[in-house]
């Protein structure tokens, strides 16, 4: 798809994948509604790239509802969707882990990418079409030892992904996962792992998105891994 003048809005936007990605629409013409929670940051990445912004918690429904009405509310459409934001734990044994942590993570990683989806579901159904692209991960497609909260949570962004994919065959909404192998962020901290210098950087996994977002035929399925 083309990508001039159409509406793109993306989570998790203030800083890294998020903000790369949004650079690259922009440079590609479209209009491009920036969320997060991190309400300074995010104004200052907006005004930077010249995207529209509006803050919100993805773990709060009714803030992604808020966004969706927002991007409607200016634009009078959504043509793509970008579920970005996620959290990440350091590597920790299945039974040492901070159920507390794993529930926020949940809700950021999980019912933040189902809250978003089900906004775009609505409003594309509407117009009748539109892309939705979830950012998963490597960790959904295999075990990792050491990560059993962080690999749970893409599991189910992953099997949830599939599964409207089908249910929106016909309607003329393209649901498009991606699965980006380790990739530098801001999601570690200061817990970086020890192999993080081999990391695919954020600016190669953008790039791929947005080539796959303007292909005439999008790859439903994109696993990013180093060239």
């Amino acid at each position: 798809m083309e990508l001039q003048g159409k509406v793109v809005v993306i989570t998790g936007g203030a800083g890294g994948l998020g903000k790369i990605t949004a650079e690259l629409a922009i440079k590609a013409g479209a209009q491009v509604i920036l969320s997060d929670f991190s309400v300074d940051q995010l104004n200052e990445t907006a005004a930077k790239i010249g995207a529209t912004p509006v803050a919100a918690d993805v773990s709060k429904e009714q803030d992604i509802i808020n966004l969706a009405s927002a991007a409607v509310g200016k634009f009078d459409r959504i043509d793509v969707w970008i579920n970005n934001a996620g959290i990440w734990m350091p590597h920790t044994p299945a039974e040492e882990m901070d159920l507390n942590k794993v529930r926020k993570m949940f809700d950021v990683n999980i019912f933040g990418t189902i809250y978003g989806s089900i906004s775009a579901i609505k409003q594309m159904k509407h117009q009748g079409s539109g892309v939705i692209v979830n950012i998963i991960s490597a960790s959904a497609l295999e075990g990792r030892p050491l990560s059993s909260g962080y690999c749970a949570s893409k599991f189910a962004v992953s099997g949830f992904t599939k599964s409207i994919r089908e249910e929106l065959r016909q309607s003329g909404i393209k649901v498009i996962g991606i699965y980006p192998d380790k990739m530098k962020t801001g999601l570690f901290n200061e817990n970086k792992p020890a192999d993080y210098d081999s990391y695919l950087s954020p600016e190669y996994v953008a790039n791929r998105i947005v080539v796959n977002l303007q292909n005439k035929v999008q790859m439903e399925e994109l696993v990013v891994k180093s060239a």
